[in-house]
């Protein structure tokens, strides 16, 4: 038996090729995340989550030593996972160990050579010596793998690897402590070599690092266009932040790819000031592009052809914020200003164009027209390979088709696309959105399963597979699922959240989240509320019709007939058939058949609800004869007991006889449609009692959950939980989640 840190002289190859030798290696001695489970929560005597073991885990990558003096930082601390998510090389034990057990047992030379290169997060030979100015960089890498001297190949090769994370950290304090001069030239050498080996992502973060920003800006320009719509905005919107704001305004191009990387996280405002900064250029008497190093006080251009296409760009960048603000008209203005702007072959931003042109037509109710600039963009996006532009327009074309009532089409859109996205990779910006969109489908038609597994594994992609502008789409699906279980609580849940997600888009708001919330207040007879947004929306039934508020109108009816239900005054119900009268002539001129069958669905319960289910049969037939094709089934059944009278005696009638009978037999597997679920406990002592959704989640408490389980189980973000902790913490008077479940015991709340 041999043990030692470094590989002994003997022929270890040929022994291996023999079966003759065991190996018990670095790898093989670290732990598992099971292992380090057991052994910082049953040897070190340590109480933590799986989220905070797991956390620990990977930052330690299983080094026991390395989780032994974590446990020891641990001890007494009172926000333990905050202290590990900030877990690094800089802790004192980790320092101190790694000091007096590594580094300073190097010879100068090795030491010399680590410092010099923990400015990198990867490691080759020849990008070693470029770093350090000498060529011994290849041999000192294998030297101190073979010494296991914290060093990870990241290839079998043996081309690339990197410093273990806590080691890294200590490598990179020591070296900012020992040669602060030196760090800035060591990311300069960097830049320059990643630059000249086409590794340009690399080149800027190190650009950057060294504050070389006229460098950086360069680099940035000749990347930027290329990230726009490749679901790269995010890593582009940090860099240029990091920028100086002087450098950026000289920069034109750079100016205009700032605003397109802002639009969805500092708000039209910002994006616009960077549009005129790039425009004040294009106004100066002398446009001549200046080389990359010129005085901030020039216009410094090194992306020569999106300098040309610049005109062109901003038109576009102003349709879309013109969409954003709700002007169509000056949305249009712009996008055909775009258009004979840019030169014929530029199909990237023509396809954006001619996009944003089928949004200002959808915005108006023209949706032929407007599927048909979508057609057209799309189809110019498709020869540039922005997949994620062509993914975004995917929704837009599948809307237009739902408004259209023709579910089946809009199917095959999204499936389409999910095929599109299955063939790069699966990994494609906006797949996420693209199994929301199928779920939406799949539970109108009640596949209820499917719609539920679609937004799982939507769920599973990742927000960050998610286009910034429909991530709150998921919340909106999922609240809709919860709303057929009769969980109205978690549905109103999930809108909240999906108004705190929406990002102001281009895209007509069609739906507003605000008028789902709504809907779902009149479902639990919360009248009052109802009538609280009516009054700040602004609506009454003598309103101009639009189809941008269509929406809001049939929500407006829903509370009329809700009001006349409970109220018995005939006023309620006429005002709402005399609106619904008023937007079908405005759906059907706009043959937006999806509308048609929603609001014929109204006037038949408005009817119904005065008790004339003969006049009642009539709307609902053609609803009925208009939806069958296309496979409608929650339209009818969430509106829960009233249809489901209208449905039995058009059964009777002998109207579209299957089709009544499988929207009645919806009904019969569905036994709580609009049903307010009662999970709270008879009694509750508390002068402010907990909410069923703040039961819930001490419940949760009481199982061990951390705030971020909690969050996932309950689809909830994690400052909504923690919401829900404050507030039961108060209610129950406690501080801390054992006191509480304590407290919710001796109340008999658990």
């Amino acid at each position: 038996v041999i043990t030692t840190r470094e590989d002994p002289q003997l022929p270890l190859a040929r022994l291996r090729a023999r079966g003759q030798m065991t190996e018990l290696r670095a790898a093989h001695l670290r732990f598992t995340p099971s292992e380090a489970a057991d052994f910082l929560n049953a040897a070190m005597g340590l109480d933590l989550s799986l989220a905070d073991i797991t956390a620990l885990e990977e930052r330690t990558e299983g080094w026991i030593a390395g989780l032994q003096l974590a446990a020891i930082s641990i001890r007494g601390r009172d926000d333990v996972s905050g202290f590990i998510r900030a877990f690094t090389g800089d802790d004192r034990y980790i320092v101190d160990y790694l000091v007096e057990e590594v580094l300073q047992r190097q010879s100068k030379r090795v030491r010399s050579f680590l410092l010099q290169t923990s400015i990198l997060e990867r490691l080759s030979g020849p990008l070693c010596d470029a770093v350090t100015g000498r060529d011994d960089g290849k041999a000192l890498l294998d030297s101190l793998e073979r010494g296991n001297l914290f060093v990870v190949a990241l290839d079998d090769t043996r081309h690339w690897y990197r410093y273990h994370h806590l080691f890294g950290d200590v490598l990179r304090m020591h070296a900012i402590e020992e040669e602060p001069e030196q760090v800035a030239v060591g990311h300069r050498r960097a830049s320059e070599w990643f630059e000249a080996n086409s590794l340009r992502a690399d080149a800027i973060r190190h650009a950057l690092a060294a504050e070389d920003f006229e460098r950086a800006a360069s680099l940035v320009e000749l990347v930027a266009m290329g990230m726009l719509g490749s679901g790269q905005e995010p890593i582009l919107y940090g860099w240029l932040t990091e920028l100086p704001d002087e450098i950026v305004r000289a920069r034109p191009v750079l100016s205009v790819n700032y605003a397109f990387a802002s639009l969805s996280r500092d708000g039209l405002e910002a994006a616009e000031a960077r549009l005129r900064d790039a425009e004040r250029w294009l106004e100066t008497p002398t446009n001549v592009p200046q080389p990359r190093d010129a005085p901030s006080d020039e216009m410094v251009v090194v992306d020569q052809k999106g300098f040309r296409s610049m005109p062109g760009t901003i038109a576009v960048a102003r349709a879309y914020c013109a969409g954003a603000r709700g002007d169509v008209a000056g949305m249009m203005e712009y996008a055909h200003q775009a258009l004979d702007l840019l030169a014929a072959e530029d199909n990237l931003w023509r396809g954006a164009a001619a996009a944003i042109l089928g949004i200002a037509y959808w915005t108006n109710g023209d949706l032929e027209p407007a599927y048909r600039s979508f057609t057209e963009g799309k189809a110019r996006l498709e020869t540039t390979g922005y997949t994620q532009f062509e993914i975004s327009s995917v929704h837009s074309l599948a809307d237009i088709r739902i408004a259209q009532g023709r579910l089946r089409e809009a199917a095959r859109i999204y499936e389409q696309a999910l095929r599109l996205a299955t063939e790069q990779g699966g990994r494609v910006w906006g797949t996420s959105d693209l199994y929301v969109g199928l779920s939406d489908l799949h539970r109108e038609r009640n596949d209820l399963e499917i719609a539920t597994q679609y937004l799982l594994r939507s769920k599973e992609l990742g927000e960050h597979m998610a286009l910034a502008d429909t991530r709150h789409r998921w919340y909106v699906a999922m609240a809709r699922v919860k709303a057929i279980e009769g969980d109205l609580v978690s549905a109103l849940d999930l809108l909240d959240e999906a108004e705190r997600q929406y990002v102001e888009n281009p895209d007509p708001d069609v739906r507003p989240i605000a008028a789902l919330k709504t809907q779902g207040w009149v479902a639990q007879g919360r009248l009052a509320d109802a009538l609280d947004w009516v009054r700040e929306r602004g609506l009454t039934v003598d309103d101009d019709i639009s189809y941008l508020r269509e929406f809001e109108h049939l929500t407006l009816v829903r509370i009329l007939v809700a009001r006349y239900r409970h109220e018995r005054e005939d006023r309620f119900v006429h005002d709402a058939s005399g609106l619904l009268e008023r937007l079908l002539d405005a759906a059907e001129e706009g043959e937006r058949t999806g509308s048609i069958i929603e609001i014929l669905v109204l006037l038949a319960l408005a009817r119904e609800a005065q008790g004339d289910i003969s006049h009642a049969i009539q709307p609902l037939e053609r609803a009925l004869a208009l939806a069958e094709p296309e496979g409608y089934v929650r339209l009818f059944v969430d509106e829960g007991l009233p249809m489901k009278t209208l449905l039995s005696e058009a059964s009777a009638q002998g109207i579209l006889p299957y089709y009544t009978s499988r929207l009645l037999a919806a009904f019969d597997v569905d036994g709580r449609i609009r049903q307010e679920p009662s999970c709270l406990p008879a009694v509750q002592s508390l002068a402010d009692p907990l909410s069923q959704r703040e039961l819930e989640v001490l419940q949760l408490i009481a199982q061990g959950l951390s705030n971020r389980e909690i969050g996932e189980r309950l689809f909830l973000a994690l400052d909504t939980v923690k919401g829900h902790n404050r507030k039961i913490f108060g209610k129950l008077d406690v501080q801390r989640r054992t006191e509480a479940i304590v407290r919710a015991r001796e109340l008999g709340l658990l």
